[in-house]
């Protein structure tokens, strides 16, 4: 796959013909610190995470909810961190703010910024997986059309704007929430071979 291939503009008809693509690994909710002791050794260990979060829509103009769910996906597994049950606070940011960690994501720096108004905190070790994209002037900058581009694979937004400050997620939101963050790292890992994230942490060949 070149550059050229990857700037061509895709259809919708084109990805809607494509597979449709879920995550089919490992998925653990985080509910209470425990839930997040337990994750750590998995996610201390991973050099690059797909990392993505989950709003509760509002349609009440200038009104804007905080961010009800925290995905970060491993090699191994996917993590959803409901913050509905664990109030976001210093325990999770020991991994956002590690510069020696990779997190990759379509929009991620507007995330991270909705989060630390919930608990402050610097940042660190972001790749935002749209402005890579835009950086190398390709037309597909969403992990939608990412996945179909890069993959030739169809990711599902039918649960997008559903209710993700639920006590109980329903098995469609959690497929879902899973899914996008691990297209994320899988986005990642894949620029990565083609040489498009510049100076991102190395990784080894099994994306540890």
């Amino acid at each position: 796959m070149d550059l050229d291939q990857l700037r061509r503009r895709l259809s919708s008809e084109e990805i809607n013909a494509m597979p449709l693509c879920h995550y089919h690994g490992p998925v653990h909710l985080i509910r209470v610190l425990d839930d997040w002791k337990r994750a750590l050794p998995d996610l201390r260990a991973e050099r690059a995470l797909g990392f993505d979060t989950e709003t509760r829509p509002t349609f009440r103009k200038g009104k804007v909810n905080a961010p009800a769910l925290i995905q970060l996906a491993t090699e191994q597994a996917v993590y959803l961190i409901q913050l509905t049950w664990l109030p976001f606070g210093p325990y999770l940011v020991e991994i956002l703010a590690n510069p020696d960690q990779i997190k990759a994501g379509v929009g991620i720096y507007d995330d991270m910024r909705e989060l630390a108004r919930l608990h402050d905190f610097k940042p660190a070790g972001l790749v935002d997986l749209g402005g890579v994209a835009r950086a190398h002037k390709l037309p597909s900058q969403g992990l939608r059309t990412l996945a179909a581009n890069l993959f030739g694979w169809r990711i599902s937004k039918g649960s997008q704007c559903s209710n993700w400050s639920l006590l109980e997620l329903s098995q469609r939101q959690i497929a879902y929430a899973a899914t996008d963050a691990w297209i994320g790292r899988q986005i990642f890992l894949r620029m990565r071979e083609l040489g498009l994230t510049g100076r991102a942490a190395p990784l080894t060949e099994s994306g540890r």
